[in-house]
């Protein structure tokens, strides 16, 4: 007999909760990732797509809402709501914040809310590792990587990198604001690297300079436009989805985390979708290479350009409530739901 359905007693937990719930975890969190994107195209989700909450009187920023849900053990249905403005960054505070919402699978209540942009990193960072990881095993793996773009997503992917056991002789940096380039070149000195830091003012130089290419930026629209420049045919963690212009996507071998997805809003690949009339240029799925369906060339750039699903962020969030739960320190709130009778 199946048990009566109770409400669930609502928790908030903090930025600080989740940095120490995923701290020093990240092969755990990448294999959590890599089973997330199994179950996704496995069909145990539902992932519709994102909405942007855009306005007139601040086009540079938006609030993105992902809701999502997610079968397997995980179990659980939800929302991301992360906000992006970028003028932030100048009055000294980070570009992103976002929340994570978490419902119940059986009653539909919320039953937790995290702080969410170290969630929001963490899940992009263990993607990007897990797609440099399957994207170069048929080719030797890169020992120079450039950072295009300086901020929290690109410390989140070196350390991600690192915890893999990926080592560099080089780490080229690029960023518009020199300031944020030299912080990061102090974070990357201080994890204690052998390799040599490379601050590059021509973009040109970083990519041309590096086997493993990240771009973590924040742009709208293609700033990177000459194919020339990947030449050498290297690996492309396309992470802000909009650098690259067209031609560039249409030169690579192009490798997607979902492909309705990844076609929206814009992006590169979207650009190239609406150049051509076509989709050719994708080559499959992350899972698809994870499973052998696609093997990437090696005489071809390869670029990874993931949208971000939210059943990534719920599948993370999930795990940090659990750690938080066994370590006893959830911080319920009493009474959070409180019309609970039907009739009073």
């Amino acid at each position: 007999m199946s048990q009566p359905h109770t409400v669930p007693p609502f928790a908030v937990i903090s930025g600080a909760q989740v940095q120490r719930a995923l701290q020093d975890r990240e092969a755990q969190i990448v294999d959590l990732v890599e089973a997330t994107y199994r179950l996704h195209a496995a069909g145990e989700s539902v992932n519709p797509p994102s909405y942007f909450l855009r306005f007139p009187d601040r086009p540079a920023s938006r609030i993105i809402a992902l809701p999502a849900s997610i079968g397997g053990q995980v179990r659980v249905d939800g929302l991301k709501w992360i906000s992006s403005f970028p003028d932030n960054v100048q009055a000294g505070i980070p570009r992103a914040s976002a929340v994570l919402i978490l419902n119940d699978h059986d009653t539909g209540y919320p039953f937790a809310c995290l702080e969410s942009s170290i969630v929001s990193a963490t899940r992009t960072a263990a993607s990007a590792a897990l797609a440099a990881d399957r994207l170069t095993r048929n080719r030797q793996r890169p020992t120079r990587i450039g950072f295009f773009g300086t901020g929290l997503i690109a410390r989140y992917i070196h350390t991600f990198l690192a915890a893999l056991g990926w080592s560099f002789d080089e780490i080229g940096v690029h960023d518009l604001s020199r300031r944020s380039a030299a912080g990061f070149s102090d974070y990357l000195q201080q994890t204690g690297t052998a390799a040599r830091i490379t601050a590059h003012d021509n973009p040109e130089d970083l990519i041309r300079a590096s086997g493993l290419v990240v771009f973590a930026t924040v742009a709208g629209a293609p700033h990177v436009s000459d194919p020339a420049w990947f030449g050498h045919n290297p690996t492309v963690l396309h992470v802000s989805l909009r650098d690259l212009a067209p031609e560039i996507i249409l030169a690579s071998t192009n490798i997607v985390d979902d492909v309705e997805h990844c076609l929206k809003a814009d992006t590169s690949p979207h650009l190239a979708e609406q150049l051509t009339g076509n989709r050719d240029f994708l080559h499959g799925t992350l899972t698809d290479v994870m499973s052998g369906r696609v093997t990437p060339p090696t005489d071809r750039p390869v670029v990874f350009s993931p949208f971000g699903l939210g059943v990534l962020d719920l599948a993370v969030g999930k795990y940090v409530y659990d750690e938080t739960a066994r370590s006893g320190q959830l911080n319920v709130i009493e009474d959070f739901f409180h019309e609970l009778r039907r009739h009073g």
